[in-house]
């Protein structure tokens, strides 16, 4: 696996892979990676012959008193995951490289109502930092695949609608949650969590399953299933930024005809943010 970390050195690797014919798959991350991170990776190598990875710390996208300065950087440890999972090219840009005229007068890419609310209205400004580097590095790479994790599900849906509305021939892939044995979404900030802190959160799972489950039961009280698992996450020590039952594709509030039905929640254990959800398809 190669390590570049300019436009040019990157664009040369890719033109050099796509002339021998070999279809490119693209994994964008912020580095500190884990094992749901190679799983993506792994899903590229499946349906590619190039692998591309990227690792940068995006500064658009973390609001004030956020943890951009404290965000881990691990980039030979993340190097060497990487390569097991089958990557062929790493591309791990400085902020000159990707904002060389500063991100002050950077172009923005903004989708409209899928980036507002959920995350979206605890973290303004969030969703368009991220519309905006994935399109810089989509344009970068020129992928025909990227691989994206269902944890972060309101991401997920607000690229889709990017590469929709903009027309980029590029497929969306969304990869299944990689969960703990004790079902904990695995994620960069778990290591954020004390050992106390730990064995508290899967709480939050435990009430997506539980809601899943009544759900898939038939109970379509929505706001009743809701206010009964947010005593239950909030009883544990967690404090609740959102827990919400949307459809699908657009994600409005769910009604009961919906077939296709996330549930999505974020909370705080301490002063770590996590996030987590369960998609079902619903007999008609």
């Amino acid at each position: 696996m190669n390590t570049v970390k300019t436009l040019r050195e990157l664009r040369a690797a890719v033109t050099h892979a796509r002339s021998a014919g070999k279809r490119i798959g693209f994994v964008p991350t912020m580095g500190n990676l884990h094992h749901g991170h190679a799983t993506l990776v792994s899903k590229a190598a499946e349906q590619a012959d190039f692998v591309v990875a990227s690792i940068f710390v995006n500064p658009l996208q973390f609001g004030v008193g956020e943890d951009l300065d404290k965000y881990p950087r691990t980039l030979a440890a993340d190097q060497e995951k990487l390569l097991q999972a089958g990557c062929h090219l790493l591309f791990a840009p400085t902020v000159d490289e990707m904002y060389p005229d500063g991100m002050s007068v950077q172009t923005r890419v903004s989708v409209p109502q899928l980036s507002e609310g959920l995350c979206g209205a605890s973290r303004p400004g969030h969703f368009e930092g991220v519309a905006t580097v994935v399109s810089k590095l989509f344009n970068m790479v020129q992928p025909d695949l990227a691989v994206f994790g269902q944890k972060d599900y309101q991401q997920l849906a607000v690229i889709r609608a990017m590469v929709r509305d903009l027309n980029m021939p590029i497929q969306i892939i969304g990869e299944p949650t990689v969960r703990a044995e004790d079902g904990l979404a695995l994620s960069s900030r778990n290591g954020y969590l004390t050992e106390e802190q730990r064995a508290i959160a899967p709480v939050l799972f435990r009430s997506l399953r539980h809601m899943a489950s009544a759900i898939q039961n038939g109970d379509r009280d929505f706001a009743r299933l809701r206010t009964e698992q947010i005593q239950q996450i909030e009883a544990a020590g967690l404090r609740l930024d959102y827990l919400e039952v949307r459809q699908g594709l657009h994600l409005r509030p769910a009604t009961a005809e919906d077939r296709d039905v996330v549930i999505l929640v974020a909370a705080y254990l301490g002063a770590t943010r996590l996030i987590d959800n369960l998609h079902l398809n619903l007999p008609a």
